[in-house]
């Protein structure tokens, strides 16, 4: 069940109502396809004469490389290379952040699943049994996996104000939370095609093609022109694709063959070829006045990066700005810390370091409403955030941020029906596990708030051409960015941007590749806020040239009109390295939940009976396609809250496989109430605020909230296991 409710307003300057623009429901170009299983993912891709990759993977977590015997894979028939470390052509070592990762290790391996080698054959079963003959002679070394004994920092980040660390109620907790896996639907692969300028052209699924272009080059030896990189389908990304994966192995063996390599990873392959959820280990202090008003709250987080640095600097950030949630607190004291070790590497994951943080401070605030006698909603309106708040690093909230009154609207929400009799809508589902003798219902509350774009004076920008011309005497508009579609509908809404500013209904959004500036990444919740920005900044450039004449005439008289634009947003800053006072974020965006549920507290089985949310998304560009990220991203926290996560033991994962790595399927999705608020950002373009991420922060603690209300058990952990409600 959906409600959706709207207030302000944020109308755009257009040249003319047309169907299918801003503000409306209008329809993916690319549903069709997707669900007849007629679209071209990055793993359909095929080439006459290409030949398939493999990549052979540390079976160690640390050890060092004493020699790597190749011979066996040479001899057999059908295998064209085999390369390691001594064949790269370029630079030895990429990195998002930091070039600390080897493109093919080289004396050691410092996590399970690193790159060892690569294999090129005719066909890919011969490829998988030449990477499997290669030897390689491994002196393993004890593993560091215990973030908490680790010595090696990522970004020490603290954040404090105030000096005033004693209160009449004081709450304490520790915290814990698992690694999660994005989980995307289509696994690694692209296909890599030498060119005859002696570059090469990499049809990839990825989120950031120039930041994938900027790491290759240097490690192929080429200047960054003759890489070039065009979006392939994709299947899902999630923060994982942000990362190399497979790019540079296909490139290296494509130009050493002059021929056009694909490699596809299998599902196994694809939990050690990208980055996860950092888990997280936290302790907090939160100290009151006995009518619930706080006064102080002190932190201290813990991040496993694993084996490399990727963007944890970033998580870290994010954790420490965001550590007391969407509160005022005028005493704060938080240290927030990422670590390497030899677990596997952790980086991008929606909602990163605000999801892990979000959970510890919310399990807080239902502890001090029990402490101080009052409801977990009300607790939270005594302390919210509003326009004019100033958060932890200082930084004034200068938007709309009616947090109070959405947790007003919230609670109000009718509740979901009584249990039922039948079987099927109890705990443990079509198994008929219970018959309802031992179930309890809960109800609990989370709210969460995320920046958006990227932070800490990150220069944060999009690149949008659009061109106006007449084709078969009617006017016609194309838009070429850079700018990943990952599944969150951004072509759709580049195309709906160039309707509403110009006026004109026939437009098409070209694939995105590095032939146009950068755009960014597809991450953050910021391509509808910059890539949108860009989009609309080029349309207006090219209507300002049609010189107040109607599109059909202005183009029939001035011929084809085309126009690029650069958009940033404002200004951000980087953290105080000792204080953490900062304006570090460019936008907040805020989302509460509740959620129902009936737990079996005899079998600890747990049915998310239904999520309610309400979110401020400054203007809804696309009711439909908005709805959909809302539940997107309830669904992956809730399984966060009660089934996703890695299991990794003395750095080794044991369940690489959705059969033992368990997501939430449209049976374990409860209906969902909506009610999507729209107080402009006047710092946004249309005065939008990104909505992808925070709906993952906030339905984590409100469904284990309700967990613990309806069993009484503390629950410290992410994701809920049966054992830690009848142990």
């Amino acid at each position: 069940m959906t409600q959706t409710a709207s207030t302000g307003t944020a109308g755009p300057e257009t040249a003319g109502r047309v169907r299918q623009g801003v503000g409306e429901s209008a329809g993916r170009p690319d549903a069709t396809l997707k669900v007849t299983g007629e679209f071209a993912y990055s793993s359909d891709l095929w080439l006459e004469g290409m030949v398939w990759g493999v990549t052979l993977r540390s079976p160690h977590a640390s050890a060092w490389i004493r020699s790597i015997d190749i011979g066996p894979a040479l001899a057999i028939q059908g295998v064209l290379a085999v390369l390691t470390h001594e064949d790269v052509p370029g630079e030895k070592f990429y990195g998002l952040e930091h070039k600390d990762q080897p493109v093919l290790a080289i004396d050691q391996v410092r996590y399970q699943g690193e790159p060892v080698a690569l294999v090129a054959a005719e066909h890919p079963e011969t490829a998988r049994r030449a990477a499997a003959a290669i030897v390689v002679d491994y002196e393993v070394r004890e593993a560091v996996t215990d973030p908490r004994l680790a010595t090696e920092f990522v970004r020490r980040q603290p954040v404090r104000v105030g000096d005033t660390f004693e209160a009449e109620v004081v709450v304490t907790g520790e915290y814990e939370v698992g690694m999660q896996d994005q989980a995307f639907l289509g696994p690694e692969s692209g296909l890599a095609v030498p060119a005859e300028d002696g570059g090469v052209d990499l049809y990839i699924a990825t989120q950031w093609l120039h930041v994938d272009r900027d790491q290759l080059a240097p490690c192929l030896g080429l200047p960054p022109e003759k890489v070039r990189l065009s979006l392939a389908g994709v299947g899902g990304a999630f923060g994982a694709r942000e990362d190399l994966s497979m790019q540079v192995h296909a490139c290296m063996l494509a130009l050493r063959l002059d021929r056009p390599v694909k490699i596809v990873y299998g599902r196994e392959e694809s939990f050690f070829g990208h980055v996860h959820r950092h888990p997280a280990w936290m302790r907090y202090e939160h100290g009151a006045t006995r009518e619930g008003e706080l006064v102080y709250v002190k932190a201290e987080i813990l991040l496993d990066g694993g084996a490399y640095c990727s963007s944890s600097p970033a998580v870290v950030g994010n954790a420490a700005s965001l550590g007391v949630g969407p509160y005022e607190v005028p005493n704060v004291d938080i240290v927030a810390t990422g670590v390497y070790t030899n677990n596997p590497p952790c980086g991008a994951m929606r909602g990163f370091g605000a999801v892990q943080a979000c959970y510890a401070y919310e399990s807080q605030m239902d502890k001090l409403a029990a402490a101080c006698g009052l409801s977990p909603v009300e607790i939270r309106i005594r302390n919210a955030v509003s326009q004019g708040s100033a958060l932890a690093t200082g930084q004034i909230i200068d938007s709309p941020a009616p947090l109070a009154d959405m947790l007003r609207e919230l609670a109000a929400m009718p509740m979901p029906p009584a249990a039922t009799s039948d079987l099927l809508d109890l705990p443990g589902g079509v198994s008929q596990t219970t018959h309802g003798e031992g179930v309890r219902r809960g109800v609990g509350y989370g709210v969460g708030i995320k920046n958006i774009c990227f932070s800490e004076g990150f220069d944060d920008y999009s690149t949008a051409r659009v061109r106006a011309e007449l084709i078969g005497g009617e006017p016609h508009v194309t838009v070429h960015t850079a700018a990943a579609e990952v599944g969150q509908g951004l072509v759709t809404i580049q195309a709906q941007i160039a309707r509403t500013e110009l006026g004109i209904e026939r437009v098409t959004v070209a694939t995105a590749d590095t032939q146009v500036g950068s755009a960014g990444s597809s991450s953050a919740s910021r391509q509808s806020y910059v890539t949108g920005g860009a989009v609309k900044a080029a349309c207006e450039a090219v209507r300002a040239r049609f010189d107040g004449l109607p599109p059909a005439l202005a183009l029939e008289k001035f011929g084809p009109i085309e126009e690029t634009r650069e958009y940033r947003h404002r200004p951000t800053y980087p953290m105080d390295p000792v204080t953490g006072q900062a304006d570090s974020h460019t936008q907040l965006a805020l989302c509460v939940h509740r959620a129902v549920v009936d737990v079996d507290v005899e079998l600890g089985l747990v049915k998310v009976v239904e999520l309610a949310a309400v979110q401020d998304v400054g203007r809804i560009l696309n009711p439909l396609a908005l709805e959909g990220q809302i539940h997107g991203g309830s669904a992956q926290g809730l399984g966060l809250a009660l089934m996703e996560e890695i299991q990794v033991r003395e750095g080794k994962v044991l369940n690489p496989s959705f059969t033992d790595y368990l997501i939430p399927t449209i049976l374990d999705m409860p209906p969902m109430r909506l009610s999507i608020l729209e107080n402009p950002d006047p710092a946004a373009p249309y005065g939008l605020r990104g909505a992808g991420e925070p709906p993952t922060l906030s339905s984590t603690p409100a469904i284990v909230a309700a967990v613990r209300d309806a069993t009484g058990v503390a629950l410290t952990r992410v994701p809920v296991r049966p054992e830690h409600l009848v142990g």
